[in-house]
Parts: structure tokens; C-alpha cells; sequence
């Protein structure tokens, strides 16, 4: 069988000579280069979510690819698609850049500019290694594989409209129906989904900043596992520790949650840091909450702005989730989605907060009532979004019908 190898360039130049090499290799499938690290991780997605057996053997990262760094794109294929094999090239082969590279998951580095013999030599032993690795996971291993588990980001137009308890009970419903979910407070400065479920645990977000090979054992030992199944990921007590938590670190992070766990939400709060920009990027569905009144719809309006100019994520790819809602409101959810130029849950959450006063002033939010309709929307809302299937969610509004939200980025 030939040994299938997927190029990512970005550079106009480097594609053409390393192309040219990889069409003279013997016995080899070289597929047609990927410009940058989105279009590549979302094409090892695609095909990971048909069979580990489609993934190329080889995977071959140019140093200029962006926009994220390579060292960093690599580490994320690694984790996520742990039978790929990955050489960096380089015009730098100082033996500090490749210690680097191995510590981020590369299975080698080859010098600029490219030996034919070289090269040739670096892809075979690769692809050798990614046979005995899949023959391995083919035996029961216990190696997560597979594209990962689904990210959703929970962020609000502004405070006090109802982030953190769209999170929690987002993550409350994957859960109760059997998916393995984690549930990341990124709100670092303000977050307390630990008061809302009545958590007293000394270990934060934080802890998993400064480290860049999170293992399954370091996880484990950073989250809280909850009476409800779920696993907890906490926001720091002290706000001032926020800044400890980097954008590279979140990504680091959100990569190590998505490749243990089924569901991950991730509460990203109303105040845009450079972690939670990072976990917007890589979500798979990204919400963001607002009430139907005038200072909400505008923050609303700024933030997917900015993520826009950011390149955070496009408007079209975020979807607006509108909370407290009656028929009654002047605002309602059409003109909201007109406003922001963003797609639209089908699923409101009915204005109904004293279902929810004493639960939240207990600490106990995991126990609202199933006949509440504020838990019923919000549930209903999971099926929505995949979280869960409808049967799973048990509980349904309105009759309306699902909206596909999941759909394929393309580029930055």
C-alpha cells in the first residue's frame, strides 16, 4: 500500500520544490498541499470521521504555515490524531529547534533546502512508525483516536445575561446522556461556575497554564469530578492570575480536553481574553448569549464585530442563543439575528428566573427541577446543538425544529 503524505505550505515557492520531491518518491500517495493550519486540521478531521485507516501516514509542516505557529500546529495533529506522523521543515535544524519539535509530537525534522535522499529516507521511517502505531491501536489500545471530542463556547453579549448557566446546564445534558463531558470555566477573572454548583476545589485552570505536554495523569489531577459525572475545570479564586493563562496555554488546553472527553463547554464569560479568543477559534459551535433588550443586543453586535476583525471566528459561524425570552418583547429573536448577522438557536430560554433563584442562591444549579421550562428549553437547546440526541434530552419546547449548527470553517 503506498504511503499517503499530506503537505501543508503556505508559501507559494516551498509548495512547488517540495511537491516536485514528493511526486518522485517511490511507493508514495502525496495528496495536494494544504495552505495553512485550519485547512489542515480540519481535512485530518474530516477523513479521521470516516475511519482512522483514511488519515495519511505522513503529515509534512512547512516552518512558515500559519496562522498558527508550526510548532504548535503540530503539537495539536499529535494530539488529536496520535497515528500521524509529522516532519517538520526547516530552514533552522540547530539541535534546540528540533529537541522542540519532538517535544511538540514531530517525528522528525528535515533541513532547508530539501535532499531528495533526505527526504526519502525521514518519510519511509515515518511511515513505518504510523503502521506500527495503528496496528497497535487496532488491538485495543488505550490511545484516544479519532478527529476528538466536540468543543462549544458559551460567551455572553455583556454580564448578567445568562452565560454561566446556559454552560452548565449545556454540560449537565451531554452528560445525563452518557457522553464523557468536561466543563471549562474561562471566565478567569469573574467566573464561578464553582458557586454554582457548590465546589470547594484548590486546583484551577491555572494550573495546567505553564505546562505544554498536558498527559491524561496531569488532567486528571487539575479537574474536579462532580456528584453529576461532570469533570470541572475551574476558573482561579485570585482574578489577578488571569494573565498566567495565555492564549498558547488555552490552546494547549482545549487540544488536551478535546482529545479526553466526548462534549467539552467552555464558558468564556462577556470580557474577551486572549484564552477565550482562543478557545472561540477552535470551538466547533460558538454561542453567544443575550437578552432580548437594547444594551444586550448591542453588546451582542460589538462582540461578533470583533471577533470578525479579530479573525476570531466569522458571524456567520457564531450563533446567537437568546435568553429570557417572552412574546411580549418588543426585540424579538428574527430582529436579534438581523442585527448581528449571526445564525440563530431555534431554542429560546423563556424569561422564567425564579425557577432558578433558589437553586442558584444554594449553590445546587445541577438541581433545578426537570418540569422547570428555563431546564427544558436549555436542554432542548442541547439536542440542538448535537450535544445530545432529542430522545436522549427529554425535554422539549416549542416543537421547533433543529438548526444545524456544526458546518465546516474554511480558512482563519
Amino acid at each position: 500500500m503506498p504511503t499517503r503524505i499530506l503537505p501543508a505550505v503556505g508559501d507559494t515557492d516551498a509548495v512547488r520544490s517540495l511537491t516536485t520531491l514528493l511526486s518522485q518518491l517511490p511507493d508514495t500517495e502525496p495528496a495536494a498541499p494544504v495552505a495553512d493550519s485550519t485547512q489542515l486540521v480540519d481535512a485530518l478531521a474530516r477523513l479521521a470521521g470516516e475511519s482512522v485507516d483514511e488519515l495519511p501516514e505522513v503529515v509534512v509542516v512547512h516552518e512558515r504555515i500559519g496562522p498558527v505557529p508550526a510548532l504548535e500546529l503540530i503539537r495539536e495533529v499529535a494530539l488529536r490524531f496520535p497515528s500521524v506522523g509529522v516532519i517538520l521543515v526547516t530552514t533552522d535544524a540547530s539541535p534546540v529547534l528540533f529537541s522542540a519539535a519532538m517535544d511538540a509530537g514531530a517525528r522528525g525534522l528535515l533541513a532547508l533546502p530539501l535532499s531528495y535522499e533526505e527526504l526519502a529516507g525521514r518519510v519511509q521511517t515515518v511511515a513505518q512508525w504510523s503502521v506500527g502505531v495503528r496496528r497497535h491501536l487496532g488491538h485495543g489500545g488505550d490511545v484516544f483516536t479519532g478527529s476528538g471530542g466536540t468543543v462549544v463556547t458559551v460567551s455572553g453579549a455583556k454580564g448578567g445575561v445568562g452565560t454561566t448557566v446556559t454552560a452548565v446546564h449545556l454540560a449537565l445534558a451531554a452528560q445525563a446522556a452518557g457522553r464523557t463531558t468536561a466543563l471549562v470555566d474561562l471566565d478567569l477573572q469573574t467566573g464561578d461556575i464553582a458557586s454554582y454548583l457548590d465546589v470547594q476545589f484548590r486546583r484551577s485552570v491555572v494550573d495546567l497554564a505553564a505546562i505544554t505536554d498536558i498527559t491524561p495523569r496531569v488532567l486528571a489531577d487539575a479537574v474536579f469530578n462532580h456528584d453529576t459525572g461532570l469533570a470541572l475545570l475551574l476558573a482561579p479564586a485570585e482574578g489577578e492570575r488571569a494573565e498566567d493563562v495565555t492564549d498558547r496555554a488555552a490552546r494547549h488546553l482545549v487540544s488536551a480536553l478535546r482529545s479526553r472527553y466526548d462534549i467539552v463547554v467552555v464558558d468564556c464569560g462577556a470580557q474577551l481574553s486572549g484564552a477565550g479568543a482562543t478557545a472561540v477559534e477552535m470551538a466547533d459551535s460558538a454561542l453567544l448569549v443575550t437578552t432580548p433588550d437594547v444594551v444586550a443586543v448591542r453588546g451582542a453586535k460589538r462582540a461578533v464585530r470583533l471577533w470578525d476583525r479579530l479573525q476570531i471566528r466569522k458571524a456567520e459561524e457564531t450563533t446567537v442563543v437568546v435568553n429570557r425570552h417572552t412574546r411580549s418583547t418588543e426585540i424579538q429573536p428574527a430582529l436579534i439575528q438581523k442585527i448581528t448577522g449571526t445564525a440563530l438557536a431555534a431554542t429560546v430560554i423563556p424569561a422564567h428566573f425564579k425557577e432558578l433563584q433558589a437553586v442558584v442562591d444554594a449553590g445546587r444549579l445541577h438541581q433545578l427541577e426537570s418540569k422547570s421550562a428555563v431546564k427544558q428549553a436549555l436542554w432542548t437547546l442541547a439536542g440542538e446543538l448535537g450535544l445530545v440526541r432529542p430522545a436522549e434530552g427529554g425535554h422539549r419546547a416549542g416543537g421547533r425544529g433543529a438548526l444545524v449548527l456544526r458546518r465546516r470553517r474554511e480558512g482563519g
